[in-house]
């Protein structure tokens, strides 16, 4: 079994918060900040990457992210601030490449629809 990253983007510092799963942590940032990812990122602009957590188990990651989807905001928040305090964007620059948009993102563990919603 591969493992998955669970991760926070937003738009700005205390801004609107996305929490997601992923196997490719990189390809997904990528799909973000490309708009390639219908749905609320590319509604509200979220492509900061200011959290993100390795599990060794897939699993392991989704059952991770569902739990960060039903923490209210402020232990979100806490969350980012107690490994990013001034909100950094951690995609390094060798991330910000484009992907080809005319190749349809593969299925990497995401799942769409009703858990694409905002967090409060």
């Amino acid at each position: 079994m591969r493992g998955g990253w669970v991760y926070i983007m937003t738009n700005r510092p205390n801004g609107t918060l996305y929490v997601g799963v992923t196997s490719n942590l990189v390809r997904r940032v990528c799909e973000h900040r490309e708009g390639l990812a219908e749905g609320f990122t590319k509604r509200y602009g979220l492509k900061r990457l200011v959290h993100a957590e390795w599990y060794d188990g897939i699993r392991d990651a989704i059952q991770r992210e569902r739990n960060l989807k039903h923490w209210p905001r402020a232990w979100k928040v806490a969350l980012i601030v107690r490994d990013n305090p001034s909100w950094d964007d951690l995609c390094p620059p060798a991330w910000h490449k484009p992907v080809d948009s005319r190749v349809k993102p593969e299925n990497d563990g995401m799942r769409g629809g009703s858990d694409e919603r905002p967090i409060d």
